[in-house]
């Protein structure tokens, strides 16, 4: 890859992202809305930028073979909050990849487009969009506009639609746990995969108890390799008997799709103090 950029590079997982990207191309350009990093990669360069700009977005992508594109607001808040950085810089981001003829872009979907369906139901990657916030809506936006811009355009696309990429602190991260290396791993696939079209993968570790499938999506070769099976013991035994009647047990977005509308879901997973989800 001659140059590869990367939004919302200072995010939690943006940060992890940085080291691996740098090695995979001569130019790597990292942005967010923050001031500087202070340390940058012998071939990274810093540039301070608003996805909800398409102005900025046109000049950040040119010359860019692809785009990894992790910036958002990663909660549930107000439609109203979201829809300037979750669906406008969506936008943003695909429509400067088509006027720069950017091959394309890997990104950081979720699990919460499909959240309302039940955990029972083990889903494929075909399952239809079933959101369970403004959050996950916003998901299922990019992933529509993902596909029509390769059905329309031919930008190609991956989108990660990400579980849980934090500490597993709680029973639901037992099968959605997607721990930073197989995170790492996943993103690299995406990007060296010598063809995608438009491509849906789901963000989750080797788990013994992961509730999705990803049968329809081997052609990417992610071989996720980590499994939270050995936290399953203690976890369980500290959280105790799940009230089965709560929507956040027994839904794939976990407490996304029990919150009000507008509310954090981030607020109930328990994280630990140093996890910021992103989900």
């Amino acid at each position: 890859m001659k140059k590869l950029v990367l939004t919302g590079a200072l995010g939690r997982l943006g940060s992890y992202l940085r080291e691996p990207l740098s090695k995979m191309c001569d130019e790597f350009v990292s942005t967010d809305i923050l001031d500087a990093p202070a340390k940058l990669h012998a071939n990274e360069t810093y540039v301070k930028a608003d996805i909800t700009s398409l102005d900025a977005m046109v000049e950040l992508l040119e010359g860019a073979d692809m785009v990894i594109h992790f910036a958002a607001i990663g909660d549930e808040a107000p439609f109203e909050t979201l829809l300037g950085p979750n669906f406008i810089g969506a936008y943003n981001i695909w429509e400067a990849a088509f006027r720069n003829k950017v091959r394309r872009v890997v990104y950081a979907s979720s699990i919460h487009a499909v959240g309302m369906h039940k955990k029972t139901d083990f889903i494929g990657i075909d399952a239809p969009h079933k959101p369970d916030t403004f959050y996950g809506l916003a998901k299922c936006f990019a992933e529509d506009l993902a596909s029509m811009y390769w059905d329309k355009r031919g930008v190609e696309s991956v989108c990660m639609r990400i579980l849980s990429c934090a500490q597993v602190t709680n029973p639901r991260a037992v099968g959605t746990w997607l721990s930073y290396d197989d995170l790492i791993s996943l993103v690299q696939r995406s990007i060296d995969t010598p063809i995608t079209g438009f491509s849906v993968v789901y963000g989750v570790s080797n788990n013994d108890r992961a509730p999705v499938d990803n049968a329809k999506a081997q052609h990417l070769g992610y071989q996720p390799k980590d499994n939270a099976e050995q936290f399953a013991q203690s976890i369980f035994a500290e959280a105790g008997p799940l009230d089965p009647l709560d929507a956040g047990n027994t839904h794939h977005g976990g407490p996304f799709a029990s919150v009000e509308l507008g509310h954090s879901g981030v607020a109930a997973l328990n994280l630990n103090s140093d996890d910021v989800a992103k989900a």
